[in-house]
């Protein structure tokens, strides 16, 4: 059954595979980590030059370990979900620290890194050394539950089943394994998409149990959070002076970017929780490790 699946995806992303940096021959094991922290919830289009940028300020562990964490939150910029950089940051002083400033390529070691859970671990031990595991990210569950399992959509969370089935679709060749992996991963991002699959384009058309079904509609799907006027966009706003700025910057200042008070101190209470703020005396706030500098005059 796995032949039958890998050599018509395997053909097809050897024809139509992106050029993504992180995929290219050399690209290195801190290059592939990096990659895969960035794309947690963020479109491949936003982290593309959020990574060169980073890759370029930071070309290893060490470089990054070297920097003060608010550096590495000023530099993730907008991609969104700020303590991916403070998550980053952490791994890149363990690396340093205790691993000769090498990416392990153990997925059991991986996931004791900061942020690096099964997922992102399977991932960087297939893409970054070519080992065999089953990567399940979004597309690569989607491609699966209409291919195999005939459903539109996977549910929200990954089953043991779910994990299963991807462990026996993998090819016996690691190398061949890591291959499929994200070769999958491509066809849901490009073919077999959430809204509209382009199952005329589909390499294993033929064989999908879910339009061999007809097709047929999952249950609907809850409605997203609004993001206009949530504490979420709150404290992106917040977090945005506090990048802009040099070093602290005063309270009024914040209070400028958002004007309701309960909300905004609930956001800015939230930040210093989560370690992307520091509350300084007389009313300052800056980001981790910027205490010691000037204060910001943006």
């Amino acid at each position: 059954m796995t032949d039958g699946y890998a050599g018509p995806v395997l053909r097809w992303y050897a024809a139509h595979a992106r050029d993504l940096p992180w995929r290219l021959p050399g690209a290195s094991a801190w290059s592939v980590l990096v990659s895969e922290i960035m794309l947690q919830q963020t479109p491949v289009a936003r982290v593309l030059p959020a990574h060169a940028a980073w890759l370029a300020r930071w070309p290893t562990p060490q470089s990054l370990a070297a920097a003060a964490p608010g550096d590495a939150v000023r530099q993730w910029g907008r991609l969104g979900y700020p303590r991916r950089a403070l998550r980053l940051h952490a791994t890149a002083r363990i690396l340093t620290d205790d691993h000769a400033g090498q990416v392990p390529a153990s997925a059991a070691t991986l996931r004791g890194l900061p942020g690096v859970g099964s997922y992102t671990a399977a991932a960087v031990a297939s893409f970054a050394f070519g080992q065999r595991h089953a990567v399940l990210d979004t597309n690569v569950r989607r491609v699966l539950a209409r291919l195999v399992r005939g459903e539109e959509m996977p549910p929200r969370s990954a089953s043991a089943a779910e994990v299963k089935l991807a462990e026996a679709l993998l090819p016996a060749a690691p190398a061949r394994a890591a291959r499929w992996s994200v070769a999958v991963m491509e066809l849901g991002a490009l073919v077999c998409t959430a809204a509209r699959p382009d199952c005329a384009g589909c390499p294993v058309a033929r064989r999908c149990e879910w339009r061999r079904a007809g097709s047929p509609a999952g249950p609907a799907r809850p409605a997203s959070q609004r993001y206009l006027g949530s504490d979420r966009e709150c404290r992106g706003r917040l977090l945005g002076v506090l990048r802009q700025a040099a070093g602290p910057v005063p309270a009024a200042r914040l209070e400028a970017a958002w004007l309701d008070r309960a909300q905004r101190a609930r956001a800015l209470s939230a930040l210093v929780a989560d370690g992307l703020a520091e509350a300084l005396e007389h009313q300052m706030y800056a980001l981790p490790g910027d205490a010691g500098r000037a204060p910001g005059h943006k």
